[in-house]
């Protein structure tokens, strides 16, 4: 039994090295190549020195804390929509497509309106509190006829919440006259991310990332049925809940920082779990440095494709996630299992 529990962490743990290698590898690379020529001995200036050039203080106040948000927004993405996945065993779950998202947006929006002046604290405060209104309004709507959640009923309810909200965000955007001030926020992106806002919001993420993998057992549990959970001895109610402030947390700081970004909750866990198997205790670890490779990759993409102008990194993300949702929906959410 031990054997055999050490021939299965074993191969996880080359996996993980294997993906922490390319992590680091997609780092460099995003540190060094922008609208502004930088080597890597400029890089390791801006890492290192204290009296720092022009482009070593480029590359640490502008383009440094932008990569360092895009590896934690990435991580906390695509760790929330692993939960959400295991715990409603719905393959299309994620925080944009079941309402999260657009309840902080709305949150966000009227925040604006009613209190201008509220600090960046209080923003994510106001986006948690709207997270968690647009997931219960979504999973209170799809629990309302019998039979339990399907996968397909909480998409549509998510689809019609996420459509509500969106609209009260432009409302309130358009009535108080602040909708480039809620179009700055939401358009989704790491453009102007600063140091301060970041000492605010990755100890929320690493606090809920940490938190989900000390869950990762019970998540695998529930991931199998809501009565071999209970079969197991598990406290399904209490777990959940904890679970579910966890998302909260990790997709009202995710849209705090850079707004909408939809897709990776979805994508990435079926990434991987495509590598790890189905075992929650490897799933998330891996989606979370899998999700920081991917933002690392869609930002530096958006930052050279059509340099000096910038193209909006959650457009590279729906062109890729929008195809990979099909294919997923085809499937039945088989496909990457």
């Amino acid at each position: 039994m031990m054997m055999n529990e050490k021939q299965r962490r074993f191969p996880f743990l080359l996996k993980l090295i294997a993906a922490i290698l390319v992590f680091s590898g997609t780092f460099v690379v995003a540190m060094l190549f922008g609208a502004a020529d930088t080597t890597i001995r400029d890089v390791w200036a801006a890492l290192t020195a204290t009296d720092l050039d022009e482009k070593s203080m480029m590359i640490r106040e502008i383009r440094l804390p932008r990569e360092v948000a895009a590896i934690f927004v990435g991580a906390a993405l695509s760790v929330s929509g692993a939960i959400m996945q295991g715990m409603t065993r719905n393959p299309l779950a994620d925080p944009g497509l079941l309402g999260l998202t657009a309840g902080a947006n709305a949150a966000l929006a009227v925040t604006l309106a009613f209190s201008p002046s509220t600090n960046y604290f209080g923003i994510m405060i106001a986006c948690f509190i709207g997270a968690a209104v647009g997931a219960t309004l979504v999973f209170g709507i799809g629990a309302m006829k019998r039979g339990g959640f399907s996968p397909f009923r909480i998409v549509l309810a998510g689809a019609a919440v996420s459509a509500f909200l969106f609209a009260i965000a432009e409302g309130v955007g358009l009535y108080f006259k602040i909708s480039k001030d809620v179009s700055m926020w939401t358009a989704g992106g790491i453009i102007g991310t600063n140091w301060s806002q970041l000492q605010v919001i990755i100890p929320f993420i690493t606090v809920g990332i940490l938190i989900s993998i000390y869950l990762s057992r019970q998540l695998t549990i529930l991931s199998l049925s809501e009565e071999v959970a209970v079969g197991l001895g598990q406290k399904t109610v209490l777990v959940k809940t904890v679970l579910f402030i966890v998302i909260v947390l990790l997709a009202g700081a995710s849209v705090a920082l850079v707004g909408n970004m939809a897709f990776i909750g979805l994508m990435i866990p079926h990434i991987g779990r495509a590598i790890v198997g189905t075992d929650y205790r490897y799933i998330l670890p891996m989606s979370a440095v899998v999700g920081a490779i991917f933002m690392l990759l869609a930002d530096t993409l958006g930052r050279n494709l059509n340099a000096p102008f910038e193209t909006p990194v959650a457009a590279i993300v729906a062109l890729l996630g929008l195809p990979f949702f099909l294919i997923i929906v085809r499937k039945g959410g088989k496909e990457f299992s």
